[in-house]
């Protein structure tokens, strides 16, 4: 055996040593990300994005901030379409039929071991996994989570003779302390609204609040049938528009979503309902004392659920999706959890996330952070169906249509509901 051979032998086990050794190729990942939500979200979700990173230099993802929810989901979709999905992202969980039914997204279940089946999706709170599962699969992870509570100003209680420490329990008593909240001037114009709901951003969320209360159920589990004009759902759109009429507690028309925090803010409201998502905002931006608590009870406590999952996309590979599977493993784990709630308001979906010692002394220093956690008793899904945007809009176009006074409540809702039975009966 001569030495130059020896020698090439040699120099060709080095040079398989070290393509063995190199490195593999970093997988590219991209998760969309709705941006337009309460608090700080695009500047945490870069710091958690860079920090799983530097644990995970083999990866590289890059955050896509696309919009409010309803410009996520519509560009997800034109992407998945074109044929140029992201590998994962943060959309509305009341879209998860939509997804499944346009076939862009994969169950997590493919990617997760039985004992992840059991320790991870039966780790979060039921109420969130009432529309992130359904035909006995996980479609989607509770991330960017909420329910509507009700802030109220602590100062105004205290000068219209109420306890400042007391919220309003019932729709009955709230409507009460709302009219000692109302105040006019000398010349009769409202300076100050004792109560105030969005009816105009996402009405039908806080409408489900008030039906959800007073026992109605506006959409069926599987996401094929809707019930706009149950008694319930008529008697609860009938509460809402008395409050500007009857009792004339709330400003008439429709009230914008993004302005509510403002109007707290300056006073023109005493008491307003808008998501837990706003209370960082709120924490930081109130001028005077507030507090947090669940909506009224009618014929007892409700509200719906809220916000976002984080969903996968089906035309990945499978070494994208266990990597993308293990990225939302690593931001719904309590340090990541607990760092986003304190960030933005939005609730930490599961139990275990509130014994953290960060969201402990959290929840010691703002303890209107714990108000949405125990509501989540009495919650139940938001509005999902089959073609939510169009459905959701119906019912929207209907409660402006009540609120603005352009008709009543049972026309307005018997005509929605036939509306959504004319789009859901393909899926029936």
């Amino acid at each position: 055996m001569t030495m130059s051979y020896l020698r090439g032998l040699t120099l060709g086990a080095a040079a398989t040593l070290a393509l063995c050794a190199a490195p593999a190729l970093a997988l590219d990942l991209q998760f969309y990300f709705p941006v337009a939500v309460g608090g700080g979200a695009a500047k945490t979700i870069g710091e958690l994005t860079d920090a799983y990173m530097a644990q995970h230099p083999d990866v590289k993802i890059e955050p896509v901030y696309t919009g409010s929810y309803v410009d996520t989901i519509a560009k997800a979709m034109t992407a998945a379409k074109g044929g140029n999905p992201p590998q994962l992202a943060v959309i509305g969980a009341a879209e998860m039929f939509n997804l499944i039914g346009e076939d862009v997204i994969a169950p997590f279940d493919d990617y997760v071991s039985d004992a992840d089946k059991a320790a991870w999706f039966g780790g979060f709170y039921p109420a969130f996994m009432e529309n992130s599962q359904a035909f006995g699969k996980t479609w989607g992870i509770p991330f960017q989570r909420s329910t509507p509570v009700m802030y109220w100003n602590k100062e105004a209680f205290r000068k219209a003779g109420l306890d400042p420490e007391h919220a309003p329990a019932s729709w009955d008593e709230m409507v009460e302390m709302a009219r000692k909240l109302t105040v006019k001037d000398a010349s009769g114009q409202v300076t100050q609204w004792g109560v105030r709901i969005p009816t105009a951003g996402l009405p039908y969320w806080l409408y489900q609040g008030v039906a959800i209360a007073n026992d109605a159920i506006l959409a069926s589990a599987d996401g094929k049938t809707t019930a706009f004009n149950s008694p319930e759902a008529i008697e609860a759109a009938q509460k809402l528009v008395d409050l500007t009429t009857a009792q004339g507690v709330m400003e008439k028309g429709t009230l914008d979503w993004g302005a509510t925090p403002k109007a707290f803010f300056e006073g023109n409201a005493a008491m307003i309902w808008t998501t837990t998502g706003n209370l960082t905002n709120i924490t930081q931006n109130a001028p005077f004392p507030f507090g947090v608590a669940f909506l009224p009870a009618i014929k007892h406590f409700g509200a719906p659920t809220g916000g976002g999952n984080f969903y996968l996309f089906k035309d990945s590979t499978d070494e994208e999706k266990k990597a993308s599977v293990d990225f939302v493993k690593w931001m719904t784990a309590p340090e990541q959890a607990a760092k986003w709630t304190m960030a933005t308001g939005y609730v930490a979906p599961r139990a275990e996330d509130w014994d953290t010692p960060a969201l402990k002394d959290y929840v010691a220093k703002v303890p209107g952070a714990l108000v949405a956690r125990e509501q989540l008793q009495y919650a139940k899904a938001e509005l999902t169906v089959y073609q939510n945007a169009q459905i959701t809009q119906i019912l929207n176009s209907a409660l402006e249509a009540i609120m603005t006074g352009q008709a009543e409540p049972k026309a307005a809702l018997d005509e929605a509901q036939a509306k959504a039975d004319a789009i859901l009966k393909a899926y029936r």
